[in-house]
Order: structure tokens, then C-alpha cells, then sequence
């Protein structure tokens, strides 16, 4: 039943899965061994940037209208995908940084500002967001960095660290201190272009080293009184806070998605591994516990890409709602991601921990896939986010007439899409939360026998919304700051939980007849793993298990990706 949906991959994405080659290729400069190789030395992989370089990544992250290929977000984390699922060091090394500093840039630059950044990343050049403080970690409004205003401009001082590629790159943004007082309205974003600034008055600080992306080459920089001329600044004075956060509403949105990519190969190794292991008579893909996480986990992917397809097309359609979205995306794609590489571990045994060998890139790929929860923003900073909106989206969106908006450019995931406006982004969704309302339209439609089961869950889901929207437009203030109870921070999981479960129905609803996303036994699978429980969920039903293993076993042998496009991989 395999069949790649239109529209969802562009051909590009095609093209840079065969320039990249195979993973078991011998022959093929991005293997997985040499890909190792790098990583054993904590070097980026010199043979992918190369052929990253050829491929023009760049021109990835630089909209359609300043000269590059950006035009639709779920096409650019496909085409990250294929990056991802080899080396996560080199999406993040090469391309995720410069992309974080480039969306900051579409965001909050004028036009020349935003023309020669352009011109830098189409020229293959890096641009670093240097936001990160020690002292200060997500906290973004403690940012210690100053940036004076002087009779001939700015003068910047303090020490930016742990920021990917400072010491490689050609330019950067910058946020920093322009009040001294506190409040949202402190600080400004700078762009700093190396090539003309002082170099007596930086200084590279030494690289930070890690665990998992040892090759991702994580630095800092000191600046001393660094003169700037006044039109370096990126946006309004003390816009600096407001500018970032919306632009990070994209990446939070499509950095976790791209990593599904790396999902897809600790999936397929797993598979190759257990297909050829000779146990008890048969092989381990015989043992019904095999069997059944193995599936749990093709599920659990499928979850993940369509909340993060639902997320990168809500960038285009519900723009205004994106700040809730985005913190949705990140903190429920990152767990599923998580947890899913931890149990294909366990199915790998002592083989996930071997540094060579048909299954040695597997331990690379679970040390890589940490910093999904933590970096950039971590999934607690998203729920801190999310809370404080609660209330409102209860009130106006979760039981009112925002139900009747129609959503299938949301849903349809093949279907063209609007422009990507930067400019259209909030701090804010004013309680507007079309996504979760939507989920009164099945609640209310008829459903055939046949899919009896599937009503039920989506009425019942339906109720708990009506449920939660009680709870949270009682909340007060003081329920809703950093110092929060549990208890309430337990609300936004509620929260996350009946929102992916309303993508998922959404989705199958939208979805191509002739396509697996039709089959409602994933739906019943994606259902079933998210339902309320304490614990971790129990097995598949066996007719549903069937059908995924089916599915996963056939796309495995036909050199398919496992994700929501099927398209063939260079394997």
C-alpha cells in the first residue's frame, strides 16, 4: 500500500538524498563509517560539507525572494531529513545554526540588512546566532551582553557561549542589552559581519566539548568595547526579545521534525539487525515482543512527522497561533523521538553500544538525538511558554465559534500552501487555537460502523477538551508564572495530548484514499499510543500491529523512507 503522497517532498529532496548516497555503500565518501570516523575525532564530517557545499544547502534557508529555494517549511525539514538521518552533527553544524540566524534575519532585518545576509549564505558562507549565555541558559531576558549607544554608533561588550560555528562563521547575529533596566523592552538584536569588525577586540574563547554531536563545533566569543555602526542593529531598539521569539516559533517547528530523519535510520538498523540475528529457530523479528515495539516505534515516527506536518503548514496558515504550535511541536516531537530511540536500544542490546560495525552508527545517532529535548529551547521552556495561554484559548477558541473555521489547507498535507510571512508571527495567540476547536466537527459527524471505535475516542476526547477548558479558565495569575504547581503544568500535557490526537484524526480525514494515511489502522495505532496512561502504552491490537508491521517490513525491503512521505532513500 506504500505510495509517496504528492506534494509532500519536493524533488529536490530527491536529489540530495542521491547525491548523499548510501549508508553501506563502500564506496560512497558519506558512508557510515567515515561519517564515524569524524565523529571519533570530534571533527565535522569534511566529505558531507563538501557535498552539502555542491548541493547548495544554503540556498535552503534563504527565501524564494532574496534568491533561495525557502518557500515551504515541511519542504525544507524533508529536505533536512535526508541530512539528519546520516549525521545529526552535520544538519546542525552545517545547516541548522545558519538557518537559526537566517530566520532571525527574515524576521526582524530591513531589507539591505536582510539582502546581505542573503548574499553570504548563497555564497556559502555561516551566519552564528549568538544568543546563549552560561549564566543565563534559555533565560534570554537575563542576557548580560551590552550594546551601548555611543555618539558614532554601538559598542558591544560581554561574552556570547556555547554558540554553534562563532569561531566559523562569517557573521552573526547578535542579541544584547540595550537597557539596563528590566523588562521585555531591554534588549536589541545586532548583526556583526566579521569582515569588518575589529579584530583586536574579539577574542575566541575555547571550544565547549560534548557527549553526543562531538563534531559540531560549539564556541564562544568575548567582546571588548567591538565598535558597530548604528544601522547594525536588526529591528527597533529593545524589539531584541520580541524579534527572536517569533522567529523562533519556525525553528522550534521544523528543527525537531528534521530529526525524524535520524529516527528513520535507527529504525532501519535496528530492522537489518534483528531480520539477520538467529534466535530460538528463527530470527528476532519472529519474537512477538520484537514485533510489537517495533511497530510502536514505525507509530510513533508516523506521530511525530504529522504533528510536525501539521506545525510547519500552521507556520503558513495560522501564523497568528504559531506560538502555540511551535512550543506543541517541539515538546511532544522531541519526547516521541526520544523515547523511541531508547527502545530501539533495548531491542539492540549490547549491539547499540558498539562504536563499529553494521549497527556502530546507531550509538552515534542516540547520543546525537539528546539535544532535540534541550537545545535551542527546551521542551520545559516550551511548557513555561504554553501555559500562560491556556486561559485565553479556553475561553475563546476550545467550546466557541472559532469550531466552524474551516481547516483543509491545515490538514490536506499535499495541498499548496500560502507564503511564508515573517512578519505576520505573534508574541501571542490572543486565544486563538483553530486546531483544537476543529476537533468538534468529527466529534459531531456521523461515523460508519466499521469505524465505530475511532468515534468514540474522538467524542471522548471531545468531552475532555470541554473538560479542560473549564479547568483553565479558572486558572489565575499566580497558577500560571515560572513557580507554577505541577498540577498545572500537567494541564499543558493534557493540553498537547488532545491537540496531536486531533492532528492525527485531522490528517486521516484529509488524507489521499490511496495512500497509507487513509488506512485507519494507523490512526487507531497513533490513538492508541497517545491515550491517557500512566505509564508507558501497552501493545497494539493485532490486527492493528499487522497492518503497521506489514507496512514497515515492505518499505524496509523496498528502500523506503518510513516516515510520512515513503519516498526512496538512497539506503
Amino acid at each position: 500500500m506504500t505510495l509517496t503522497p504528492p506534494g509532500l517532498a519536493p524533488k529536490r529532496a530527491d536529489e540530495l538524498e542521491d547525491l548523499l548516497g548510501g549508508l553501506t555503500d563502500p564506496a560512497n565518501p558519506a558512508r557510515a563509517e567515515a561519517i564515524l570516523d569524524a565523529d571519533e575525532r570530534a571533527e565535522m564530517f569534511a566529505g558531507g560539507e563538501a557535498l552539502l557545499d555542491t548541493y547548495g544547502l544554503n540556498a535552503e534557508f534563504v527565501p524564494a525572494a532574496l534568491g533561495g529555494r525557502l518557500s515551504r517549511a515541511d519542504h525544507l525539514a524533508e529536505v533536512m531529513r535526508s541530512v539528519y538521518r546520516r549525521d545529526p552533527a552535520l544538519g546542525l553544524g552545517y545547516g541548522a545554526s545558519s538557518l537559526i540566524a537566517g530566520v532571525t534575519l527574515w524576521t526582524a532585518g530591513d531589507a539591505r540588512q536582510s539582502a546581505h545576509a542573503a548574499g553570504l549564505l548563497l555564497d556559502g558562507r555561516r551566519i552564528a546566532i549568538a544568543f546563549h549565555e552560561l549564566a543565563h541558559g534559555n533565560d534570554m531576558a537575563g542576557t548580560d551582553f551590552t550594546a551601548a549607544t555611543v555618539p558614532d554608533g554601538l559598542l558591544l561588550n560581554g561574552r556570547k557561549e556555547v554558540v554553534t560555528n562563532i569561531r566559523r562563521a562569517d557573521a552573526l547575529v547578535v542579541l544584547a542589552r540595550t537597557d539596563p533596566k528590566p523588562g521585555p523592552r531591554s534588549h536589541s538584536l545586532m548583526f556583526v559581519d566579521r569582515a569588518t569588525a575589529d579584530p583586536d577586540r574579539l577574542t575566541d574563547l575555547p571550544r565547549f566539548r560534548t557527549v553526543g554531536m562531538r563534531g559540531v563545533q560549539l564556541g564562544g566569543l568575548a567582546f571588548d568595547d567591538l565598535p558597530l555602526p548604528a544601522d547594525a542593529r536588526l529591528g527597533a531598539s529593545g524589539a531584541g526579545l520580541e524579534n527572536a521569539l517569533k522567529a523562533l516559533q519556525v525553528t522550534r517547528t521544523v528543527l525537531p521534525v528534521m530529526a525524524t530523519g535520524a529516527l528513520d535510520t535507527g529504525l532501519r538498523i535496528a530492522l537489518t539487525h534483528l531480520a539477520r540475528r538467529r534466535l530460538y529457530g528463527g530470527t528476532a523479528l519472529d519474537i512477538p515482543h520484537v514485533r510489537s515495539v517495533l511497530a510502536g516505534v514505525f507509530a510513533d515516527l508516523l506521530r511525530a512527522e504529522t504533528l510536525g506536518a501539521v506545525g510547519a503548514r500552521a507556520l503558513h496558515v495560522l501564523p497568528g497561533s504559531a506560538s502555540v504550535y511551535s512550543a506543541v511541536v517541539k515538546f511532544e516531537v522531541a519526547r516521541l523521538l526520544l523515547d523511541a530511540m531508547d527502545r530501539l536500544a533495548e531491542l539492540l542490546g549490547a549491539h547499540f553500544y558498539l562504536r563499529q560495525g553494521p549497527t556502530g552508527l546507531f550509538q552515534k545517532l542516540l547520543r546525537d538525538m539528546a539535544p532535540v529535548g534541550f537545545g535551542h529551547i527546551a521542551r520545559a521552556a516550551c511548557q513555561m511558554s504554553l501555559l500562560p495561554q491556556l486561559p485565553l484559548l479556553a475561553r475563546r477558541s476550545w467550546t466557541g465559534p472559532a469550531a466552524a473555521e474551516p481547516l483543509d489547507d491545515l490538514f490536506a498535507l499535499g495541498a499548496e500552501l500560502p507564503a511564508l510571512r515573517f512578519d505576520r508571527f505573534a508574541l501571542h495567540a490572543a486565544g486563538r487555537d483553530p486546531l483544537a476547536a476543529s476537533l468538534h466537527a468529527p466529534a459531531d459527524a456521523p461515523w460508519t460502523a466499521d469505524h465505530a471505535d475511532l468515534g468514540a475516542a474522538v467524542r471522548a476526547d471531545r468531552a475532555e477538551l470541554v473538560q479542560l477548558a473549564e479547568i483553565c479558565r479558572r486558572l489565575i495569575p499566580m497558577d500560571l508564572g515560572v513557580d507554577a504547581r505541577p498540577e498545572h503544568y500537567d494541564l499543558v500535557t493534557r493540553y498537547v495530548r488532545l491537540l496531536t490526537r486531533t492532528a492525527y484524526v485531522q490528517v486521516w480525514r484529509h488524507a489521499d484514499p490511496a495512500g497509507f494515511l487513509a488506512d485507519p489502522a494507523w490512526l487507531r495505532a497513533a490513538l492508541h499510543r497517545s491515550a491517557a496512561r500512566p505509564h508507558r502504552p501497552g501493545p497494539l491490537p493485532e490486527h492493528v500491529e499487522d497492518t503497521l508491521l506489514t507496512e514497515l517490513l515492505e518499505r524496509h525491503r523496498s528502500g523506503r523512507s518510513f516516515g510520512l512521505t515513503a519516498r526512496p532513500l538512497a539506503v
